[in-house]
C-alpha cells in the first residue's frame, strides 16, 4: 500500500543481508589451511536453542496461517522455537484481559498481539512492554520508514505494526445498478454520501433495504474525527477535543439521514436488536457500509456468508470540498515484546519476520513495502464474483490515501474517551439533545477522565 503523507511516510526498505558460511580454498582469507579453518568452525559452539511464547487470539481460520508463519521462521532461525498460544480464540478483548494478568504474574510472555492502537498505547504507558529503540537501531531499521503506524510513548517505540485495516465504503453493486448509480468518484463528500443513501433506499417494512448503515462504535459517530484530526478525542495539548465543529456537523447529518431521509436504520433498532454490521450488509439489508478491510474476508467467504451480489469499494468521503480527497482511518494490529521477556533479541527477530513476510498473512500488511496487489490476488482472487478487486486495489493503492492522525498525540486512557463519544452520540440521537448539548456533555466527561488519569 502506498499512503504518502500518512501517519508516517514511505521510504526505502532496509535490505536484509543473508550471511553465508566461509568456504575453503581461495575463499579462506584467514591464511589458515582449509582443515584448520574447518576445525576452528567445528569448535565454535552453536547458539543455544530457546523457545519464545507468542500470545494471540487465533481461531480455526487464522491458526493455520500462524503455523505456516512459524514454520517458515523456524526454517530461517532453527535455534529459535516459537510456541503460539491462542488465549481466547476470535476474541481479542478477552484475550487481552487474560494477557494482562499473565504479564504481571511472572509467567513467560515474550511476544504479544494487540488489536488496536489504543490498547497498545495503554500497555506501553503501564510499562509492561519493552522499548524497541535499541533493537531497531542494532538491526539498522528506521521504523518510520518501514511501517505506516509506529506506536510511540515518551519518545520510545513500543510495538510493530502487523496487519492494516484501512477504512473505506463498501457498496452492493446490484443496489447501485438498481438505482442507476455509478460507483462514487474518489473525491466524493459526506453530503454526496447522504445523497447516495437516499437514492439507494428501497422498499418498506421488513423488506426495506436502507441506503446505508451506521453501527454503534465511535468511528460511526463521527468518522471525520478519525480521518481529519490528529486525535479523535484530544487536542494537540491533550485537552478534550469534542468541541471540534466536525462533531456537530456529523451528529446532525446522522439525525437528518435517520429522521428526515429515513435512509439509515434507526439507532434505537441497531442498539435494541444488537445488530451486526456485517450481517446487515451481507444479507442485503443495507446498500452501503462504512467499514474496514478486515471485513473483506467475510465477504469473500461464500460458504459461511452466502450472498450473490458483488461488493465494490470507494474511499472514505471527504469532510468538505475544501479538503483534498484521500483522508482515511487506518486501523491496525500490533506485535510487541514483553518487558519481562528473557529473550528480547530472539523475540525481535520473530516480530520483524512476521511483520515483513507476505506469504502466510490473512490480512493486509502494515509494512510499507508489502505488495498489496499480489496479496489481494492471493487472498481473494478466487472470489472475484463477490469482491471487486479492481476497485479495492484502486482505493488501497491510491497515492492520495492518508490520515492526519498521529500517535504523537495520544494517551493511554483513550478507550475511556471513545466511550464518552459513543455515549454522547447515544444521548444526542435517543434523547433528542442538540449537538451543542451533546458536545458540552462530552467535553465535561472527557475533562473528568483526563484529570483522573493525570493526577
Amino acid at each position: 500500500m502506498k499512503k504518502q503523507g500518512a501517519i508516517v511516510l514511505s521510504s526505502a526498505m532496509i535490505a536484509l543481508t543473508v550471511l553465508g558460511g566461509c568456504g575453503a580454498g581461495t575463499d579462506n582469507k584467514s591464511g589458515a589451511s582449509p582443515s584448520a579453518a574447518a576445525s576452528a568452525a567445528a569448535a565454535t559452539p552453536a547458539a543455544k536453542p530457546v523457545t519464545i511464547k507468542y500470545y494471540n487470539w487465533d481461531n480455526e481460520t487464522t491458526g493455520p496461517a500462524t503455523k505456516k508463519l512459524i514454520d517458515d521462521f523456524q526454517a530461517k532461525y532453527p535455534n529459535i522455537k516459537v510456541e503460539s498460544i491462542p488465549l481466547v480464540p476470535s476474541n481479542s478483548v478477552e484475550s487481552m484481559k487474560k494477557l494482562d494478568v499473565m504479564m504481571t504474574s511472572g509467567e513467560q510472555v515474550d511476544v504479544v498481539l494487540y488489536s488496536n492502537i489504543d490498547e497498545t498505547m495503554a500497555r506501553a504507558a503501564q510499562g509492561v512492554l519493552a522499548p524497541l529503540n535499541d533493537l531497531y537501531k542494532k538491526d539498522n531499521v528506521n521504523p518510520d520508514e518501514e511501517y505506516f503506524i509506529n506506536p510511540k510513548y515518551k519518545g520510545n517505540y513500543y510495538a510493530t505494526m502487523y496487519t492494516a485495516s484501512d477504512w473505506l465504503v463498501m457498496l452492493n453493486e446490484d443496489a447501485l445498478k438498481d438505482a442507476g448509480l455509478k460507483p462514487p468518484a474518489y473525491d466524493w463528500t459526506w453530503d454526496d454520501f447522504r445523497d447516495y443513501a437516499k437514492k439507494l433506499t428501497k422498499g418498506e417494512g421488513n423488506d426495506k433495504r436502507y441506503g446505508a448503515y451506521f453501527h454503534t462504535w465511535g468511528e460511526y459517530a463521527n468518522p471525520i474525527a478519525y480521518t481529519d484530526l490528529k486525535n479523535p478525542y484530544l487536542t494537540a495539548d491533550l485537552k478534550p477535543g469534542f468541541n471540534d465543529p466536525s462533531f456537530a456537523y456529523f451528529f446532525n447529518l446522522r439525525r437528518a439521514m435517520e429522521k428526515d431521509d429515513k435512509s439509515i436504520k434507526p439507532y434505537s433498532d441497531v442498539v435494541g436488536g444488537k445488530l451486526s454490521y456485517a450481517t446487515e450488509f451481507i444479507n442485503g439489508k443495507t446498500s452501503m457500509l462504512l467499514s474496514a478491510t478486515f471485513l473483506v474476508s467475510a465477504l469473500a467467504d461464500k460458504a459461511k456468508n452466502p450472498h450473490t451480489f458483488k461488493t465494490v469499494f470507494a474511499p472514505m468521503p471527504r469532510s468538505s470540498k475544501n479538503v483534498e480527497p484521500g483522508l482515511s482511518n487506518f486501523g491496525a494490529s500490533f506485535v510487541a515484546i514483553a518487558n519481562n521477556s528473557k529473550y528480547k533479541e530472539e523475540a525481535y527477530k520473530f516480530v520483524r519476520f512476521m511483520s515483513t513476510e507476505n506469504n502466510t498473512r490473512y490480512d493486509l500488511s502494515g509494512w510499507k513495502k508489502s505488495d498489496t496487489k499480489a496479496l489481494l490476488e492471493r487472498l481473494y482472487g478466487a472470489s472475484k464474483d463477490l469482491v471487486d478487486l479492481d476497485s479495492l486495489s484502486a482505493v488501497l493503492s491510491d497515492k492520495r490515501m492518508r490520515t492526519n492522525a498521529t500517535t504523537e498525540v495520544s494517551a493511554p486512557y483513550q478507550n475511556q474517551l471513545k466511550k464518552v463519544l459513543e455515549n454522547g452520540f447515544s444521548t444526542f440521537i435517543l434523547d433528542n439533545k442538540s449537538a451543542e448539548d451533546a458536545q458540552k456533555f462530552m467535553m465535561e466527561e472527557a475533562d473528568k477522565i483526563i484529570k483522573q488519569n493525570t493526577k
